[in-house]
């Protein structure tokens, strides 16, 4: 009887042990299987992603700055966040309030950074569809690389104000010995939900329903081909092109959203627990870290020629990153 008390909490010799998660072993087993190949998934493709926009010179453009950002952004969670959730299935925190703080502040982060670059890459495509005269001026690769580190530093300053009692005192917020949780007061909750959630909502849905009304407009034959022509004239990319990377971009865009609007729809439910949103809720987040490389590979002709030449070694050939890759 002691032995089957034991085997329900995460440190038996602790009177404080929090309780474990009870599950089958089947089902824990295969849980932990799929959730595995989805993280290995998840770092494969975004590590693909990001050699073949760094290694091509063909794909040094503003445009695919953004998408590296992102790619960043994804790699991390599939290569920090995820084998973390994994180990936290039964519900036990083993590494400390430490590295349990770093965890927290890391995936604060990332989701920030990833919605700030959702806003920046409806800028993009809102000034290559509406203004496209004026994108070569207006989108520099010096102002994307400016607005991407602004992001990043951003999203870090705002954490560290929000965690600004986590960070004073670790597992401030720990009501058991083995559990790791964060707790945003009330009006600081809010706050973060107007800055990371309603605000950059709001932003990207305006800004994609005028460039999916120009794109529309666009669409007849004549006005299309007119347009391309006075557009090469200028050197700046076809239209076509950009009506095409918006809708693939909006695809991306859309999906975030249906993968990252639970958890905040749960938050809002909840007013100050963050941190005990369900496992689902944030699989269902971290999931769509996985699904945007699997988008740029049906999407994207040039992903699929750059992941093909990595496969075969191609890269390490002189003058490979010259290769002709769009």
């Amino acid at each position: 009887m002691q032995d089957l008390e034991e085997s329900k909490v995460c440190f038996p010799h602790f009177n404080s042990s929090c309780r474990k998660k009870l599950r089958s072993p089947v089902e824990a087993r295969l849980t932990s299987s799929l959730l595995f190949c989805i993280t290995l998934l998840t770092v494969t493709l975004n590590l693909l992603v990001l050699i073949s926009i760094y290694h091509f010179r063909q794909l040094h453009t503003t445009t695919n700055l953004l998408l590296l950002s992102l790619a960043v952004a994804d790699f991390l969670v599939g290569f920090l966040q995820m084998p973390v959730e994994i180990l936290l299935l039964n519900g036990c925190w083993i590494l400390g309030d430490i590295v349990c703080l770093i965890h927290n502040f890391l995936s604060m982060v990332i989701i920030s950074v990833s919605v700030g670059n959702m806003v920046l890459i409806s800028v993009d495509r809102y000034v290559a569809i509406c203004e496209p005269m004026l994108y070569s001026t207006k989108v520099t690769m010096k102002r994307v690389q400016l607005c991407i580190c602004l992001c990043w530093i951003f999203s870090t300053v705002h954490t560290s104000w929000m965690l600004r009692d986590l960070l004073a005192q670790p597992g401030k917020h720990n009501s058991c010995y083995g559990e790791c949780v964060l707790i945003i007061r009330y009006e600081e909750g809010i706050v973060d939900i107007f800055v990371s959630f309603f605000g950059p909502i709001a932003v990207i849905v305006v800004l994609y329903s005028r460039v999916f009304a120009v794109a529309v407009s666009h669409s007849r034959p004549a006005r299309l081909q007119t347009l391309t022509v006075i557009q090469r004239s200028k050197k700046t990319p076809p239209l076509r092109s950009q009506v095409k990377a918006a809708k693939t971009l909006g695809v991306v865009v859309v999906i975030f959203l249906l993968c990252f609007c639970p958890l905040f729809v749960f938050t809002v439910a909840e007013s100050n627990m963050i941190g005990e949103s369900s496992t689902a809720e944030v699989w269902l987040l971290y999931l769509n870290s996985c699904l945007n490389p699997l988008i740029y590979v049906f999407c994207y002709p040039w992903f699929r020629k750059s992941i093909k030449r990595l496969v075969t070694l191609q890269p390490v050939k002189a003058c490979s990153f010259q290769v002709d890759i769009m």
